[in-house]
């Protein structure tokens, strides 16, 4: 009797070993964790994008580290643990790529964006433009040395000459979602962001979009970064963010496509 049932004991015991082998595959996989550095404008776009991302690729989970994007440079730079980062800013870009934390056939400039002028929606100080600004006792823009917005920012104000008036009412903020807030909440008449920020918010309006011709090109790169602990994973995740599904929820959220 005991010769009869060994072949089937034997058989569940390879049934079970099986399945905790495939468990503990599966358990590992989940474990693969991406870390992006990304810009803080671009917050809403990839926390959009993450569910379908992560419902495609379920061993793979996305964790985003939103900033300005000098910030997340300088931390890269340090050697923080990151395996992508997606810039606001060529300039910081082609910093970690100058110093061959990325390499440049890893990087791609993804999306654009529009820099507008904003005011709460209950503004009765009548700034209809960015001249008007001489009106304010207060206005916002990011940190321009750390915060792309903000460099572009004084570059506009610079270019319409009127940033010799303004310098002193200027309040600055660590990234563009801060400036967003302070006119939100009244602490300034005025702020300087993205259009994609401004979009997201019904407690400010637009009133102004700064020209082309006033700024640098507002290009968004992303790239791999060389020391990722997971390399295929990241590649993964870089090739996502090209596709039609990715660039139409960019362009839902405010951004230009550039490709």
């Amino acid at each position: 009797m005991m010769k009869k049932l060994f072949p089937l004991f034997f058989f569940l015991m390879l049934l079970v070993v099986s399945g905790c082998s495939s468990n503990k595959s599966e358990t590992s996989k989940k474990e693969v964790e991406l870390t992006i550095s990304a810009a803080a404008s671009l917050q809403d776009a990839l926390n959009d994008i993450k569910p379908l991302f992560e419902e495609e690729n379920p061993y793979i989970s996305l964790n985003f580290n939103f900033g300005a994007s000098g910030a997340l440079q300088q931390q890269i730079s340090q050697g923080a643990p990151v395996d992508l980062f997606f810039s606001a800013a060529e300039d910081k870009f082609d910093q970690l790529v100058g110093d061959g934390r990325i390499d440049p056939k890893l990087g791609i400039d993804l999306v654009g964006n529009e820099l507008v002028l904003v005011v709460p929606t209950d503004s009765s100080i009548g700034i209809k433009s960015f001249e008007d600004l001489v009106k304010a006792n207060q206005i916002s823009i990011g940190t321009p040395e750390s915060v792309p917005a903000g460099q572009y920012a004084k570059e506009t104000l610079e270019n319409l000459n009127i940033w010799g008036d303004l310098e002193e009412k200027v309040v600055y903020a660590k990234d563009v979602r801060q400036v967003l807030t302070y006119v939100e909440t009244n602490n300034v008449d005025a702020g300087i962001v993205y259009k994609t920020d401004a979009l997201i918010s019904p407690k400010v309006q637009i009133v102004e979009s700064a020209k082309e011709n006033t700024h640098a090109p507002i290009i968004y790169p992303v790239g791999i970064i060389k020391d990722s602990s997971h390399p295929k994973e990241a590649n993964q995740f870089y090739d996502f963010l090209q596709n039609k599904a990715s660039i139409d929820i960019f362009e839902k959220h405010g951004f230009k496509g550039l490709n």
